[in-house]
């Protein structure tokens, strides 16, 4: 992990641990350069990351400041870090479907740019929220960028997997939203009727090198899943 990301992670931690409240002003710059031990860039980056991440806000001339007035159980559209990190107080579980490695479709290997040869992983799993159904996701990771992955894996937090055990160095991700009806199949893997309206979510996510290694499609549950959206530096 890059090290304004391992800083960033490190930030948003100790916000939360500490529970800190909206407006509570942070260390300055110098000290989180003595904290660190890193260059001013480096904190640059790393308050970058957590205000387009609406985790802080910063005032000029007066310092950096949490930014935590978010409505409880809301689940932020931009996040591409997994979503249980904005839901930390509810039981978030999964029901892995299918864990297999494939030739992927002809859509998903011209989103992630692979040769007619490269396989995917292909996981398949309905996410929970307090053993309610919260959305069906399915997604495709090359293999050459994630070599291994099995159903105990599946039924965790793969971001985690990714970040600690690969040391994958995610860098951002492309996400497209639209809501249509549920076909037959959604339906009934939701436990929703036919025709019930749904938000699908489809989301393509990069290394910090640019390569993209993970396609992934969601549909959520419309009576259990609620979003949220927060702008920054409106005035740019």
């Amino acid at each position: 992990m890059l090290k304004y990301n391992e800083i960033a992670l490190n930030i948003e931690k100790k916000i939360v641990q500490q529970d800190l409240k909206q407006g509570t002003k942070l260390p300055n710059f110098n000290e989180m350069i003595q904290e660190y031990g890193v260059s001013k860039s480096t904190i640059v980056k790393a308050l970058t990351i957590l205000e387009q991440r609406g985790v802080i806000y910063q005032v000029q001339g007066s310092g950096v400041f949490v930014r935590r007035k978010r409505k409880y159980g809301y689940i932020n559209v931009i996040e591409n870090q997994g979503f249980t990190t904005d839901l930390d107080d509810f039981t978030i579980t999964s029901q892995v479907l299918t864990v297999e490695k494939i030739l992927p479709p002809k859509n998903v290997q011209e989103n992630l740019a692979l040769k007619t040869e490269e396989q995917v992983f292909h996981v398949k799993r309905i996410r929970f929220i307090n053993e309610q159904i919260l959305c069906l996701e399915e997604s495709y990771f090359c293999e050459s960028v994630v070599p291994y992955l099995n159903e105990e894996i599946a039924g965790g937090s793969i971001f985690h997997y990714l970040r600690d055990a690969l040391k994958l160095n995610i860098g951002f991700s492309d996400k497209y939203l639209k809501v249509k009806k549920l076909n037959a199949e959604h339906a009934q893997t939701l436990k929703l009727q036919l025709d019930d309206p749904a938000m699908y979510s489809e989301e393509l996510f990069y290394l910090t090198s640019g390569k993209p290694f993970d396609y992934s499609k969601t549909v959520y549950h419309y009576q259990h899943s609620q979003f949220f959206l927060q702008s920054s530096n409106l005035n740019n």
